[in-house]
């Protein structure tokens, strides 16, 4: 879900970088690509729009890429929280089966 998901982000943003920056397939792709994981544009933008265009597809692509990260990182996080809760049950039930003194 997550390769598809970044492979049409990719996708959206060499099509910008292609139409309005006047980059080839290869470029634009290589500097959505940057822009989506945070490195930085590679090739420097002549037009207003193409500019814009950039000003956009960055502000989404850090929060795309984040929210990814979290996708990817949530069944391991849940992992960890259901076991951890599931030790603090457990230290819970055995204090409750001591007797006070």
């Amino acid at each position: 879900m997550v390769l598809g998901l970044v492979t049409v982000a990719v996708g959206i943003g060499a099509a910008g970088y292609h139409y309005l920056g006047h980059l080839s397939w290869l470029d634009a792709a290589l500097n959505a690509a940057m822009i989506l994981t945070g490195m930085g544009p590679v090739n420097q933008l002549a037009t207003p729009a193409a500019k814009v265009f950039a000003i956009g597809y960055a502000l989404f692509s850090g929060v795309f890429f984040l929210s990814m990260v979290a996708v990817l990182l949530a069944p391991a996080a849940n992992l960890f929280m259901h076991r951890f809760r599931l030790e603090v049950a457990e230290r819970e039930s055995q204090r409750k089966d001591q007797p006070l003194k």
